[in-house]
Formats: C-alpha cells, structure tokens, sequence
C-alpha cells in the first residue's frame, strides 16, 4: 500500500502517529500561554502600583495565596472537564472547547481593568479543566493496549509541554517585565490562539480518537457494567499514587511562587552590568526538558530491556525522591543569603536540574500510568482526578509560600526536600505489594504493529 492510500490517522512520522505531533503542538501553545501568564503573574501581583511598570502592590503572601488558589482550580476543573467528556462530548470536542475558552481568557487578562483579570483568571481556569485531561488521554488512546511505544510517545509530548514553557518564560517574561504587564498577558494569548488554528487544521489525523462514544450501543453496556475485581484494584493503585502526585507538585510549584519571589528579591541576578529578568529562571527547567527527556526516556527503556526495575510506579518514587534532593541547593541558596545578604544564581539552576529529573521520572509516566490503569469507562474522569491531586499539589504549595514568611524560607525549602525523600522511601518499600494490585498492566507491553 502507498503511503497516500493510507488512511490519515494512520500515517506516521518518526515511529509514532502522526496525531501525536498535532497533539504535541496544540499542547505546546496552551503551555506557552499557561506558563508564560504563570512566569509574570506572582510578580505582577508584588510589584508597586507607583513602579515605572505598574502592578497591583500585593503582599508577597496576598499573592502568594492567589497562586495558591488559581493553580490549585486551574487543575481541580480537571474533574467536570473529564466527566463533560466521558458523559457528553468526547475528548476531542472538549479539547477545542477549552482551547477556545483559553483564548478568550488570556485575552481578556490584557485589557488593564481588574474586572477583566478576574474574568480572565476564570475563563483559564475553565479552559484548562476541559483541554488538560482530554488532550492527555487522547495521547494514551493513539496507541494500542500493551504498545510499549506509549511511555515514549507520552514524553514526546512532554517535550511539547516545556518548548512552549521555554519560550513562553523568555518573550513573555520579558515582554511583561519591561514593556507592561499586559502586553505580556496578551503575548499569551497570541500563543493560545496558535495553538487553536493548528488543533482544528490537525484534526483529520486524530478521526479515530477522541469521539464521543455514548450513543453506541456497545458504550452504553460498558459505561452500565460494574468495576470488576481488576478494575477495582487498579483504580486503587491509582489512587495512592496519587499521594505521590500532590507531595510532588507541592513541591515543584514553588517554582512559579516562593521560589519566584526568592529569585526576584534574594538572589544576585547579575551578569556584569546586566541584570538578568526573573522571569527568565522559568524557562530553566523546559530548558532541561528539552535537553535531558530523550535522555532520561532512553534510560528507562534500557533498564526494561535489560530486565531491571523500570514500572511506572518505581519511576515515580524516583521521581519524587530526586526532586526532593534538589531542595536542599535551595536551602544552600538560603543559608548563603543570610550569611552574605545575597545568593548565586547557581544554586536555582542545580535546583531546577534536580527538580527536572524528577519530574521526567513521574509526570509524564504519571499520564501514561492512568491511562493504562483507568477503567475505560472512566478514562477522563481518572485523568481529570490526576489534575486534580496536581491542583491540590499547587494548592499546598501556596499554603507553604504563605508560611515562609513565618517560619523563613530555609525552613520551608529544607522541610520539604525532607518529607519528599521520606516519602518515597516509604512507598519503595511498599511497591511490590502495590504493584502486585495493578494485575499485570505493565508486563506484557510489546511493540505494536
């Protein structure tokens, strides 16, 4: 058969489905937005109403606490955004219906008007519930059960992610720093509106994922059937892993918060006389993506192949544990600060390293997981409560930046470089008997023609 005859959604491009990359770049511009809005809005919300680049003049907690909320809603709307869905629309339609929310909300963040950055921070917050869940379980559904490709194609997708993070810290970081807030908020919304048009042109690659499957017959008697045994199980697996997912995110989202005021206000940022933007320390753990995802892929499938440890669950204790040793640069970071009364950039970049392995351990096998372990009924949904324990994570992670000002930085930083190594000790050792619940979910992946 020529390659012309073959249907589109079948075609592929480097080993994986073309819809693969049309997933990746959709997914690449609602991070350039999400992050690149992230990047500036902690310091937006700090910097003095009567500064030569006005913000708001909030407390570094009143900020801090918004943070908290936005991010932890941004993906708690993960849940009704799977369930619409699994229930009404299918993955698909939800996707562009979110990708069309995104716009309009990151446009209307650049409209100087305090009624139009609340109406902004909602529409993105519903925009995200309805793309995020669905556009990750559509990756899952490009490959066939047991293709061991998945893991792989999940980080390609990953890779999407932190492009867009990369880029979106460096221009709209620097946009909002030194030409307005607002241009910066509405550079994102250029991005997300990208991101829509190359969605809609890329659809005839994804015709047979994503539908909506509820008016079939054969839907409607899966959707009616009760869990069986397996599925309870695995959904149980899923769920204490999820433990794992919040200690995890409650950590890394720092990045966006305590951290980001650290960099801003406590760290030496010069390079002779040039003062390198805040911002731009964002852009630091995409960078790290972009450079070691391959890397860290290619580590585990060896490690497979050579029939070494290498399940999903063992990669995302690595993964937090990992991430966890990174906090203790900070604690470095902050020991020297009070010594000297200023730190090096240094030490936020081996932070961001650490916090960039970890995070290719777990996250983006924590996406591939659900979508092996989730009731098929329930595909959305489970990813939509992944988001959701991600949201609860940033929630937390607010809550901690809050508490800094109180119990001081090092405190914070070296408190939960401890309790994310403690806790996935913990877990290690109760792997096998987790595992033991998943019945074989991970042990027969092959390569799928």
């Amino acid at each position: 058969m020529s390659s012309t005859s073959i249907p589109a959604h079948q075609k592929e491009l480097f080993g994986h489905p073309v819809g693969l990359y049309v997933l990746f770049f959709t997914e690449m511009w609602e991070r350039f937005s999400y992050y690149g809005m992230r990047a500036i809005l902690v310091l937006y919300l700090i910097t003095e109403t009567k500064d030569v680049n006005p913000g708001l003049g909030w407390t570094d907690g009143d900020a801090l606490a918004l943070y908290g909320w936005y991010t932890m809603m941004v993906y708690v709307m993960s849940v009704p955004g799977g369930y619409i869905a699994d229930k009404f629309l299918g993955q698909k339609r939800s996707v562009l219906i979110g990708g069309i929310l995104l716009l309009i909300g990151h446009s209307t963040l650049a409209i100087e008007q305090m009624w139009a950055f609340y109406t902004g921070l909602v529409f993105i917050v519903l925009g995200v519930g309805m793309l995020k869940p669905n556009i990750s379980t559509m990756v899952g559904g490009l490959y066939k059960q047991g293709d061991i490709r998945r893991d792989k194609g999940f980080t390609i997708f990953y890779i999407g992610i932190n492009v867009g993070a990369f880029i979106s810290a460096l221009t709209v970081g620097y946009v909002g720093e030194v030409y307005g807030w607002h241009y910066g908020f509405g550079l994102a919304g250029i991005g997300m509106g990208l991101g829509v048009l190359q969605y809609m042109f890329g659809l005839k690659y994804l015709s047979q994922v994503g539908n909506y499957l509820g008016d079939s017959k054969d839907n409607k008697e899966v959707m009616k059937a009760p869990l069986t045994k397996v599925e309870k199980d695995r959904v149980v697996v899923l769920l204490i892993s999820f433990l794992l997912v919040i200690v995890f995110w409650g950590a890394f989202e720092q990045a966006g918060g305590l951290m980001n005021i650290y960099t801003l206000e406590n760290t030496d940022r010069f390079l002779g006389n040039w003062q390198v933007p805040a911002s731009w320390f964002q852009s630091i753990n995409a960078m790290f993506i972009i450079f070691f995802g391959t890397t860290v892929a290619l580590f585990w499938a060896n490690r497979k192949l050579k029939d070494k440890v290498s399940t999903s669950l063992f990669k995302m204790i690595v993964g937090l544990i990992i991430m966890g040793v990174g906090f203790f640069f900070m604690s470095g970071a902050t020991a020297q600060y009070e010594s000297t009364g200023s730190s090096a950039m240094y030490w936020l970049v081996f932070a961001y390293l650490f916090h960039t392995i970890g995070e290719l351990c777990l996250s983006p096998v924590a996406l591939s997981f659900v979508t092996k372990l989730a009731p098929v009924k329930y595909a959305s949904i489970m990813m939509g409560i992944y988001f959701a324990m991600t949201g609860f994570g940033s929630k937390l992670a607010g809550l901690l930046g809050e508490w800094s000002s109180s119990l001081g930085a090092f405190t914070i930083f070296t408190g939960i470089a401890l309790t994310s190594v403690g806790l996935g000790v913990v877990v290690l050792m109760l792997r096998p008997k987790l595992e033991a619940l998943t019945h074989g979910a991970e042990d027969e992946e092959t390569v799928v023609s």
